[in-house]
């Protein structure tokens, strides 16, 4: 009876080995890849910038004006507000806002303003008004 135990034990200990082994190197991974994202994560506050990439649509006597907004700092912007102003000369005819909730580091989102008067006869500007850190 005890020869048959230690036969047991003889292949217990390798198969207990082998999964130490296997586990270990999975949290070793996972330590690396936190210890990776914490020495390369930038402290620099979010840098936004707000694009109008595609052309101006025309739907239902409305103009859609699509923009692009992105963030390429290092931290998360919260509560991003961006405006759109139409303007002749130095009247401003039309205005707009939106609102993006969440903008993490490396992120953009997309969005339109929509004004009653076309955008093309006159003076556009899409700006990025305010921020606020989470």
């Amino acid at each position: 009876m005890r020869k048959a135990y230690r036969t047991r034990q003889r292949f217990t200990i390798p198969v207990e080995w082998i999964t130490f082994t296997i586990a270990s190197l999975i949290v070793a991974v996972l330590v690396g890849f936190i210890v990776l994202i914490w020495v390369t994560e930038s402290d620099e506050p979010p840098v936004l910038s707000v694009l109008q990439e595609s052309e101006v649509r025309v739907a239902g006597g409305e103009f859609y004006v699509p923009f692009t907004l992105k963030n390429t700092g290092g931290t998360t912007a919260e509560s991003v507000q961006v405006i759109g102003e139409l303007r002749r000369g130095n009247e401003l005819i039309e205005s707009g806002e939106q609102q993006i909730d969440f903008l993490s580091s490396g992120e953009q989102e997309e969005g339109a303003f929509i004004f009653s008067r076309d955008p093309r006869q006159g003076e556009l500007t899409l700006r990025v008004a305010s921020y606020k850190l989470p």
